[in-house]
């Protein structure tokens, strides 16, 4: 069969989406018939005048959508698509990060909350949403359960006891619309001026929460293994808030001692922990190790979830397991700000992990974003060389850039903004004034074109504040 795909150089898409796209619609209508064997990379490359990374992309993409199969030593397949599902727009799969090398090319945005742009499996989810409309239609005229669906309930505490090793049941769990809703939910059973401890630094985010609902927030300082149980022992909170799985910004992993120490802790204290696990998922090197929640054998740890990270942020839905003590009065609150996540939203979540095709998801992004990740470290290595340091690089979407030679914050990111570079600074994660002087950097929304530009461009920002040392 004759495939000759038409490709537009002078178009700002990137020709890997051109040749992407030009396969999954022809695919998806039967123009190209289940079976039938695509051109191999070293032909179509001759033919089209292009790499073949650029034909590897497309292929490897095709084949994490389901679009193509692919068989080793033998070559690549077209598999077959269910008309009832037509495919997703192309502005939906199209990357909003686009490699362009022209002058006026969009700048390039490290920001650490954004996810890949191209590989969600919109096929897979768009099932899930009409399958849930069919089977749940009949419960879609009330206003839902508050604490969040039964359903979904269900899934949660089915798969983060194989994947984070936390121990409860569906009735702990209560579904909300991000993490700062779940915190205002348990902010409502407690009382003005409860003392609440803060990893110092910490999630800036989770912090003005607590300072906003009247809480006594004092910072706790953490070193290499984590938040300090002497200062605990000292401050004595009520609650301790901690990112113990990839510590928020500085990317620090609690160890095992540090954890049951802090577990000894809220059991002799009569005190709470806050396990905010956001990207629990993402761990690149070294054993996993058990969520705080797994570990704790005497219910003092509040466990938040969320899938902004291991599936779309724009979805907004995460998750809180209480330990049973404060299941009652937290549920109470919940029951009066009704449900934050739409019923619709929940019941397709809940297929899509029933179905298997989250667990694949994550599978397929936790060795997409371990490749990101390496692009990052060696553009790191290889640009900026020993002018700066390398913050929690062992998981999560996100590192620390800490800057070895004598510029501020301030200055670092307006350097980088003015050749079209965008990061962010740490310093908000403070409550004091920070030991040093380091930025954020987020990659999960970036290809690994963009990845290495971007830091291309940093060393240019860079090499005149570095140069004046």
């Amino acid at each position: 069969m004759d495939i000759t795909p038409f490709l537009d150089k002078k178009s700002k898409t990137p020709l890997y989406e051109q040749l992407y796209t030009f396969f999954k619609q022809e695919i998806s209508h039967a123009r190209i018939t289940n079976g039938t064997k695509l051109p191999s990379k070293r032909m179509l490359s001759g033919s089209l005048g292009v790499s073949t990374a650029t034909i590897e992309r497309a292929y490897e993409q095709l084949t994490a959508e389901g679009y193509v199969k692919s068989k080793p030593k033998v070559g690549w397949f077209a598999a077959g698509v269910e008309a009832d599902f037509p495919v997703a727009p192309v502005h939906f799969q199209q990357s909003t990060q686009p490699v362009i090398h022209e002058e006026n090319a969009p700048a390039i945005d490290f920001h650490q909350g954004n996810v890949d742009p191209v590989h969600f499996p919109f096929n897979a989810w768009r099932k899930s949403i009409v399958k849930s409309l069919d089977r749940y239609s009949g419960s879609f005229h009330t206003s839902g359960d508050p604490l969040g669906e039964p359903e979904l309930r269900q899934m949660i505490a089915h798969f983060v006891k194989l994947s984070r090793g936390v121990n409860c049941e569906p009735g702990q769990i209560i579904i909300g619309a991000g993490t700062t809703v779940l915190l205002q939910i348990l902010c409502l059973t407690l009382g003005r001026g409860t003392k609440i401890g803060f990893e110092e630094p910490g999630f800036h985010r989770s912090r003005r929460m607590f300072e906003a609902n009247h809480m006594n927030v004092i910072p706790i300082c953490s070193n290499e293994e984590g938040v300090l149980p002497g200062e605990l022992k000292r401050r004595n909170p009520h609650l301790v808030y901690t990112t113990p799985s990839h510590q928020f910004p500085l990317g620090t992993i609690m160890t095992i001692a540090r954890r049951q120490e802090l577990l000894a802790w809220a059991k002799e204290a009569h005190s709470f922990i806050i396990e905010d696990d956001y990207d629990g998922e993402f761990r690149y090197s070294g054993q996993p190790i058990p969520s705080l929640q797994g570990l704790d054998p005497n219910g003092r740890v509040i466990y938040l979830g969320t899938f902004s990270k291991s599936l779309l942020p724009t979805l907004r839905l995460s998750f809180m397991i209480l330990p049973p003590a404060l299941m009652e009065s937290v549920g109470k609150n919940a029951h009066l700000m009704k449900q934050t996540v739409s019923s619709h939203s929940q019941m397709a979540l809940a297929d899509f992990i029933e179905s298997g095709e989250w667990q694949k998801h994550v599978n397929r992004m936790r060795a997409l974003y371990r490749k990101k990740h390496a692009v990052l470290l060696e553009a790191i290595r290889s640009e900026l060389g020993n002018s700066v340091e390398v913050l929690g690089k062992n998981s999560g979407l996100h590192i620390v850039l800490r800057l070895l030679f004598p510029a501020s914050e301030e200055e670092a990111i307006k350097a980088a903004a003015d050749n079209d570079v965008i990061i962010y600074p740490v310093s908000p994660s403070y409550k004091g004034q920070p030991p040093f002087v380091s930025v954020l950097i987020g990659y999960g929304g970036l290809s690994e074109e963009d990845i290495r530009l971007g830091i291309q461009k940093l060393k240019t920002a860079w090499t005149p504040l570095i140069s004046s040392c």
